[in-house]
């Protein structure tokens, strides 16, 4: 096995691929054991060079460490998302800990902290380029924000504190993925899902057959809480009974871990000398202090609660009741839109199958606005069969890397949607990107086509942006390669990218009738512009929701955390205290499945896209007002953003790109909100 381990090697396929075929369970602990001892004895050559510090043996030397543990790490964690099983999962809960702990070897090491020290503080007499006084700078201060600054007895304790978060993180998500399955709708009758398009209907039947259940039909919940079938489900009470299966989920088994991880996280934050996990965080972000969060929350919530009132006045005349409740908020919007605007959400979806959408909308955008093309590489091999394989050219035919598309829901692949990278791109390595877009779309009866709703469109137009931040990258150093910006800047790409999806050259080349071809009627996109804005007021109170829980949980102090058993009072205090207590509207994730803030890195982040959508509403304004071809723009946002990945300022990026520094204005119009 030493010998044969795939990961111990650099990949001899096309962009250093991963080699899935030879892939096995039992090579990834090898792996991990052999990457952590080759960098930690990498590391240890380097802090102990008899010649002084020079950027090259040091900072560069870095660079080039870890390279089997970069192999298998990117590999193994795109297993656990997309492709899990119980081997994955006991080998996930042991290396965490321990990934955790070399981590710290490497950031705590006091030798080379001194060396890299010496380097920052004459920085300015090294004759560094900016991509290399960038990278010195990014050292140093993940090292003193790691606490290479502590005493020896601060660090002991800051190690334990980091393998026991890191260990919780693990066990919520696997509880999270166990309580989302069991928590199915499993119903016996077809005639019970009324409402549902029939594609949806046959995808439930296709689901309960895979989850052993067959002739019957299973509704499998997504991460989020207001579930798309609400929208078109006849029955109230089985409505009823989705809602409560979706916001209940992770109660019981993840309440207690989060206020753990709550708790763990104001500890880490206080020995790192802050008062809070948020202000720790938001310390290496664009927005810099807690009260600038703050004063965002402060503009948005009260004209968003105030717009979405109004939905909910609407939608009640509309039911006949006096107030509307969560789990009928969706249908009758549904019924409003199609009253109002005549338009039926179930009426889009023949025009938007999934692989017209990716080559024909996606593809074509990408095309359009960068000069990029796809090419379909069947004779690679994947992770999954689920999963294609794409190369990527530029657009004056040189290879630029591969994309791989998995958008396919199934009982192995946890639930949401977003972007890996598999080797990411770096001059210094050689290396061109490989990424990966995960969706989590049901799969209909094999010969069924794939229709989406127009959420899961944009969705898909969302991670792609993120796909492009990668494939773009353009640096010299991994550390600053693609996405490795701040986490209040990443979405902001991605979110830019949604523009393309109604945009009109781009839509009428996609928006065709799966069956006959024809072509989107011409009347709907405006329709389906106007009937968006209606449910703006929702969309930002349930986004706004999930931000402030996030934020009430780590603006915790150290010694502040509740009980417990106390998540759920301590959920429904924080969210009438920022104003956003709406029984109709629950928050778009509850604290026992936030797994963006409890299992991934966005804790005390969630607010970044907001924070990101002022930058991608701007610039989106740009793309329509600077005068240029779509083409000349798409250059400027990808020579000055995009390629840059972390290796430039993230907000002197976006002043390169518009000129100045962001205005609010466009998206408090997008939502429809007064400033």
């Amino acid at each position: 096995m030493t010998t044969s381990n795939p990961f111990f090697e650099p990949s001899d396929l096309p962009y250093e691929l991963p080699p899935f075929a030879r892939i096995r369970n039992d090579h990834f602990l090898p792996a991990f054991t052999r990457g952590m001892a080759d960098q930690r004895d990498e590391v240890a050559a380097i802090a102990a060079g008899a010649e002084p510090a020079t950027f090259e043996n040091t900072v560069e030397a870095l660079e080039r460490s870890g390279a089997v543990l970069d192999r298998v790490r990117r590999v193994f964690f795109n297993k656990v998302a997309a492709d899990t099983d119980e081997e994955i999962q006991a080998l996930e809960v042991e290396i965490t800990p321990r990934l955790a702990a070399h981590d710290d070897l490497l950031l705590l090491d006091p030798a080379l902290f001194d060396r890299l020290d010496a380097l920052y503080e004459q920085r300015g007499k090294l004759g560094l380029d900016e991509e290399q006084l960038r990278l010195l700078e990014r050292h140093h201060t993940h090292r003193v924000r790691a606490g290479a600054r502590l005493a020896p007895e601060q660090q002991r304790r800051l190690r334990e504190l980091n393998a026991e978060i890191a260990a919780l993180c693990t066990e919520f998500g696997q509880n999270l993925r166990v309580d989302t399955a069991a928590a199915a709708l499993v119903l016996d009758r077809a005639e019970e899902l009324a409402g549902l398009p029939a594609d949806q209907v046959a995808a439930a039947a296709e689901n309960a057959q895979a989850l052993g259940h067959p002739g019957k039909f299973a509704l499998a919940l997504k991460n989020f809480s207001c579930q798309t079938e609400l929208a078109a489900l006849e029955d109230p009470a089985l409505r009823e009974r989705l809602l409560a299966a979706s916001l209940g989920r992770g109660t019981d088994s993840n309440g207690p871990i989060a206020v753990s991880l709550a708790g763990l996280r104001a500890e880490r934050a206080a020995l790192l000398g802050y008062p809070s996990h948020a202000a720790w965080e938001v310390a290496d972000r664009t927005a810099g202090t807690t009260a600038a969060v703050e004063e965002l929350f402060g503009r948005l919530v009260a004209p968003a609660v105030a717009n979405a009132e109004r939905e909910g006045a609407a939608l009640a005349e509309a039911a006949g009741v006096a107030e509307i409740g969560a789990a009928d908020w969706q249908y009758y919007s549904e019924r409003v839109r199609k009253e109002r605007f005549d338009l039926d959400a179930a009426a889009l979806r023949p025009y938007l199958e999934l692989d017209t959408v990716l080559h024909d909308g996606v593809f074509h955008a990408a095309g359009l606005v960068y000069g990029i093309t796809f090419t379909r590489r069947p004779d690679l091999v994947s992770y999954h069969p689920d999963a294609h394989i794409y190369e990527v050219h530029d657009a004056d035919g040189s290879p630029l890397g591969l994309y791989i598309g998995d958008f396919h829901a199934r009982e192995s692949k946890r639930g949401g949607a977003w972007m890996d990278s598999l080797v990411a791109q770096s001059k210094l390595l050689g290396q061109r990107p490989v990424v990966v877009n995960n969706l989590n779309v049901a799969k209909p009866p094999a010969g069924e086509p794939v229709l989406l709703s127009w959420r899961e469109v944009n969705t898909l137009f969302h991670e792609f942006g993120h796909a492009l931040h990668g494939l773009f990258s353009d640096v010299r150093y991994p550390l600053l390669s693609g996405t490795r910006v701040p986490r209040d800047f990443v979405e902001f790409p991605s979110q830019v990218n949604e523009m393309w999806a109604d945009w009109p050259e781009v839509l009428a080349h996609y928006a065709r009738h799966h069956v006959t071809g024809e072509p989107m009627p011409a009347e709907l996109p405006a329709r389906l512009r106007e009937a968006e804005n209606f449910g703006a007021g929702f969309r930002m109170v349930e986004h706004q929701a999930a931000a402030v829980l996030d934020w009430a949980w780590h603006t915790l102090t150290d010694g502040e955390v509740p009980d417990a058993d106390a998540a759920e009072e301590f959920e429904a205090a924080a969210l009438e205290r920022y104003g956003l207590a709406m029984a109709a509207i629950p928050p778009r994730y509850r604290t026992g499945y936030f797994a963006h803030i409890f299992n991934f890195g966005y804790a005390a982040g969630y607010y970044g896209y907001r924070w990101a959508e002022v930058l991608d509403a701007d610039t989106v304004r740009w793309f329509r007002e600077n005068g240029r071809t779509i083409r000349e723009s798409g250059e400027i946002f990808r020579r000055e953003l995009l390629g840059r990945g972390g290796s430039v300022d993230p907000l002197a990026a976006f002043r390169a790109v518009v000129g100045r520094d962001a205005d609010i204005g466009p998206l408090l119009d997008r939502h429809g909100l007064t400033d």
